[in-house]
């Protein structure tokens, strides 16, 4: 039932009527708990308080699979005007981007300039850019575009890697004897056998094993997850190898398991909190709602209290 469940909201994540209602209706139902709101001044607020109590933050513009040249490029303004937000008001955040929402489907030339300027901006306030990792289809792409902007920005950029992917353990080799600032996830979109780990225990298994090798090779590595028996078993990892704090961090989502990232803060790791924001939030959402189909309990009760 889990795994039917999954599948639906995969499905319509991808629904673009579906989106359009949602961008119409507004954060409703449930979506407030994962999504910041749908301004920059909502995700300043929610950074400066995370902040205060000792998070660092992932500040993402929501928005995807953009069709026309003005929506990739307004799309990039906002990564700049959210650059320009932070740095303004000295927020400890860096920004994550995807490059479907910047034009890689309609142009690789001109996505890979959208994505240079907001680089450029970055590091001329001394931030960082993570470019997020979408479905198989994108994954060349975007591993041939981000080489290019690393090329220029080598301390200003980072790159996602599933784990649920084959070819996951050689592009962390690859990336790891090139020092590569990696965040390291299970994977959230749905992608055939052929190319990806059907089963979640081999997914888990292959997950632990890329943090431990991308670690072991002495890069900074993102663990990003809210397994308690990953979290459990890279905490040992890291005591045991030694390993300073300044070359990993525990990465979570907004809204999802707020009391383990506090204990985590409390017991001194550094960690990370994701906090995506804006008007195209509905993709995002169904996503978050597969990886965890109990969330649906709470969306539920939210729609019958509106």
């Amino acid at each position: 039932m889990e795994q039917i469940m999954r599948n639906m909201f995969l499905y319509m994540a991808k629904n673009q009527s579906a989106n359009r209602l949602a961008k119409r209706y507004g954060l409703r139902f449930g979506a407030r708990r994962f999504v910041a709101g749908e301004t920059v001044d909502n995700a300043v607020t929610k950074t400066k308080a995370l902040n205060e109590q000792g998070f660092k933050v992932t500040l993402d513009h929501l928005g995807e699979s953009v069709f026309t040249r003005k929506e990739a490029e307004e799309a990039a303004k906002d990564c700049l005007r959210t650059l320009d937000a932070a740095a303004k008001e000295k927020l400890t955040v860096y920004l994550s981007i995807k490059l479907t929402q910047l034009g890689l489907d309609i142009d690789e030339a001109f996505c890979l300039e959208q994505v240079r300027g907001i680089v450029a901006r970055a590091a001329g306030y001394g931030y960082f850019v993570r470019i997020d990792i979408e479905d198989y289809a994108h994954n060349e792409a975007t591993l041939r575009l981000f080489n290019r902007v690393r090329s220029e920005f080598p301390d200003h950029i980072g790159l996602v890697i599933q784990a649920c992917l084959y070819k996951s353990k050689k592009d962390v080799e690859v990336f790891g004897k090139e020092g590569v600032n990696l965040r390291l996830v299970k994977g959230a979109y749905k992608e055939s056998p052929r190319v990806a780990f059907p089963d979640k225990a081999d997914v888990d298994k292959n997950f632990i094993h890329l943090l431990e090798m991308h670690l072991t090779n002495g890069c900074f590595t993102a663990i990003a997850t809210h397994d308690d028996t990953v979290i459990d078993h890279m905490k040992q990892f890291i005591a045991n190898r030694g390993i300073q704090k300044d070359q990993y961090e525990f990465q979570m989502l907004y809204g999802i398991r707020t009391q383990l990232q506090e204990r985590l803060v409390r017991e001194g790791y550094p960690v990370r909190v994701y906090v995506p924001f804006g008007r195209d939030w509905y993709a995002y959402f169904m996503r978050r709602l597969a990886e965890r189909p109990a969330n649906v309990g709470f969306v539920l009760k939210s729609m019958f209290k509106s």
